[in-house]
C-alpha cells in the first residue's frame, strides 16, 4: 500500500494520534567561571544522580542530564523541561553556568575531565566503571560531546487501528515489532535530514581537537575550527562514534528486531585486543567493564535505538526480546545555542511528522549497498550540508539534497495532515529550509558568530550567560520547584537504600550480571 493510500485510510483514526507519548532528555556542561568544564561534584542540591527521575549526569559528573516524563503533547513536555532548568539554575553554584551547545567549552586535557559518580553501591560503582571504560577506549574528550534526545511513541488505539489495517491475521506483538523496526530504518534512510534541517553544531573551539591530527577543519578565528558548509560536527566525523568497520567496531542490524539484538550481543560477547591490551583492572582498579566490543549495549552509539519499558531488573536487550519495543529513542538532535531550551515547539512538531512518515512510508531491508550510501549521506551533510548543489544517493541514484529533501519533505506534509493544523504549519515552517540554507540553525550561528566577532566559546558563552539572567528573572512555579525538591531528598534516601542492600562483592557483582 503506498503512503497516500494509507494515510487516506488512517485519517478517521487521526484523533487517536493525539495520545501518542514523548520525552526529551537534554545534556549540558556545567562550566566554571573561567571557561572549563566545571570540577566540582553534582550539586547537592540537585540530589542523587543514580536514583533521580528528571535531574542526572551523563559520562561526567559535570554534564548534567535533564529528563522530562513521557507526556501527551509538545507544549507540555517543553514546559516541563523549561520549569526544570530554571530550577537547575537556580542550584546551581554562583560560579557556574549551563553550557548551551552541543561540543563542550574548552578543554585543558583529558584530567580535568571528571567521571561521573554514583555512590559506593555496585549498581553505582558499575555506571563509573562503564564511563572509565569509555574514556580508555575513545577518550574522555568526545564524552564531553551534548545533545538532546527525543523519546516517542505511538497511542496502542492508534496502533491497533493501524495493526486491523495492515496485518490483522498477526499477533498484535509481531506487529508492534515489526513496524517499530521499520519506522527506525527509515530514521536511518532519511536521518541525514535531522542535522541539515536542526544541525547547530558547525564550529568549535580549538582545545577540543588539541592532539587530533586528522581533520578538514579550518580556521574561523584564533580560537576556533570550523567548516564553512557544516551542519553538525557532532554527527560527523570528529563526533564520538564506534562505527568504523574494524576490529573495534560494530554496526547494529535494522532489519529486525531479532537481527538488532543479535548484532548487539554480538558485539557485547566478542573479545576485542584493542581493548585487551587496556586490561580489566590496573592496580586493583577496574579500567573498564570488561574487554569486548561493547561493554554494555549503551555503548554502541547511534542515531535512534528502539526501546523496551524496563519494569524489572531485566538487562534492556532482554526487554526488547521478551516484551517488545514501547518506543523510539532519535539520538541526532544537536542542543540549538540559540534557543533558550535548545529546542523548541516547532522542531518538536516536525519531529512528530517525521517519525509519523517514517512509520507509514515502505521501509523494505537494508542492503549492505544502502547501508554504504547511508553512512556517505550522513557525513556529506554533516560536514558538507549546506554547499551548494551536493549531491546525495538514494536508492541507487544520484540527486541533489534540494531535490531529495523536497521530495520527503512533501510525504511528510502529507503526515501532518493526521496530526492537525500546528503540525502542518511547523512542518511548512521548517520546510523553506530545504531551498534556503541560511535558515537552518547552523548557518545561523555562524552567521551570528562572524557579525559580532566572537569565536565559537565566546560566542556560546554569552548565549548561555544571557539565557540562564533570563530563566534566573522568570517566575518560579513554586509547585514543580517543590516537586523536584522531594525528588532530589527521595533520590538520595533511594541511593542509600541501595547501597545498603548490596550483599555481594562488585567483582562477584559483575560476573553475576554478565554470566546471568
Amino acid at each position: 500500500m503506498n503512503l497516500i493510500d494509507t494515510i487516506q485510510q488512517l485519517k478517521p483514526y487521526g484523533d487517536l494520534l493525539k495520545d501518542n507519548l514523548m520525552g526529551l532528555e537534554k545534556e549540558g556542561l556545567r562550566v566554571s567561571r573561567k571557561g572549563g568544564i566545571s570540577q566540582a561534584p553534582h550539586p547537592k542540591a540537585l540530589g542523587c544522580a543514580l536514583t533521580h527521575p528528571n535531574i542526572t549526569t551523563d559520562f561526567s559528573e559535570s554534564l548534567i542530564e535533564l529528563v522530562t516524563p513521557p507526556m501527551h503533547s509538545a507544549k507540555e513536555m517543553l514546559e516541563f523541561l523549561s520549569k526544570t532548568q530554571q530550577y537547575l539554575y537556580h542550584h546551581l553554584p554562583k560560579d557556574q553556568s549551563f553550557w548551551t551547545a552541543s561540543m563542550p567549552c574548552v578543554i585543558r586535557g583529558e584530567t580535568y575531565i571528571p567521571i561521573a559518580q554514583y555512590g559506593t553501591s555496585n549498581q553505582g560503582m558499575m555506571k563509573t566503571v562503564y564511563r572509565h571504560g569509555l574514556a580508555n577506549r575513545y577518550g574522555s574528550v568526545m564524552q564531553t560531546i551534548a545533545g538532546i534526545h527525543f523519546n516517542y511513541s505511538f497511542s496502542a488505539d492508534f496502533f491497533k487501528q493501524y495493526y486491523q489495517l495492515r496485518a490483522p491475521n498477526e499477533t498484535f506483538k509481531k506487529f508492534s515489532d515489526q513496524n517499530y523496526m521499520a519506522l527506525t530504518r527509515n530514521v536511518v534512510r532519511y536521518g541525514w535530514l535531522i542535522p541539515y534541517l536542526f544541525g547547530a553544531s558547525p564550529a568549535v573551539c580549538k582545545s577540543f581537537l588539541k592532539g587530533y591530527h586528522q581533520h578538514s577543519l579550518v580556521e574561523f578565528s584564533a580560537s576556533t575550527l570550523y567548516e564553512p558548509y557544516a551542519t553538525s560536527l557532532r554527527m560527523g566525523d570528529i563526533g564520538y562514534q564506534n562505527l568504523r568497520e574494524d576490529e573495534a567496531g560494530v554496526k547494529a542490524n535494522y532489519n529486525s528486531l531479532g537481527h538488532y539484538i543479535h548484532s548487539l550481543k554480538s558485539g557485547m560477547q566478542t573479545a576485542c585486543c584493542e581493548y585487551e591490551s587496556i586490561g580489566l583492572k590496573k592496580q586493583g582498579q577496574y579500567q573498564q567493564l570488561n574487554t569486548n566490543i561493547l561493554q554494555i549495549e549503551n555503548e554502541y552509539y547511534a542515531s535512534v535505538r528502539p526501546k523496551p519499558n524496563i519494569v524489572s531488573d531485566k538487562k534492556p536487550l532482554d526487554a526488547l526480546n521478551e516484551d517488545g519495543i514501547s518506543y523510539i529513542e532519535l539520538r541526532s538532535l544537536d542542543i540549538n545555542p540559540n534557543l533558550a531550551l535548545g529546542i523548541d515547539q516547532t522542531q518538536v512538531l516536525f519531529l512528530e511528522a517525521f517519525l509519523l512518515f517514517c512509520l507509514l512510508e515502505e521501509s523494505p531491508v537494508i542492503s549492505s549497498r544502502e547501508q554504504f550510501e547511508i553512512d556517505s549521506n550522513d557525513q556529506l551533510v554533516a560536514h558538507k550540508g549546506r554547499q551548494s548543489g551536493l549531491v546525495l544517493n538514494h536508492q541507487g541514484q544520484s540527486i541533489s539534497l534540494q531535490a531529495l529533501g523536497k521530495t520527503t519533505m512533501d510525504k511528510i506534509a502529507l503526515c501532518a495532515e493526521l496530526l492537525g493544523s500546528d503540525c502542518q504549519t511547523a512542518v511548512k515552517e521548517i520546510g523553506k529550509r530545504i531551498d534556503n540554507a541560511e535558515l537552518t540553525p547552523s548557518a545561523i550561528t555562524l552567521s551570528e558568530m562572524k557579525k559580532q566577532g566572537q569565536g565559537f566559546f565566546n560566542y556560546t558563552n554569552t548565549l548561555a550567560k544571557h539565557h540562564q539572567k533570563d530563566f534566573l528573572a522568570r517566575k518560579i512555579d513554586q509547585a514543580h520547584f517543590d516537586y523536584l525538591d522531594q525528588q532530589a531528598k527521595k533520590s538520595c534516601e533511594q541511593q542509600f537504600k541501595i547501597e545498603q542492600a548490596d550483599t555481594l562483592s562488585f567483582d562477584d557483582y559483575l560476573a553475576d550480571y554478565f554470566n546471568h
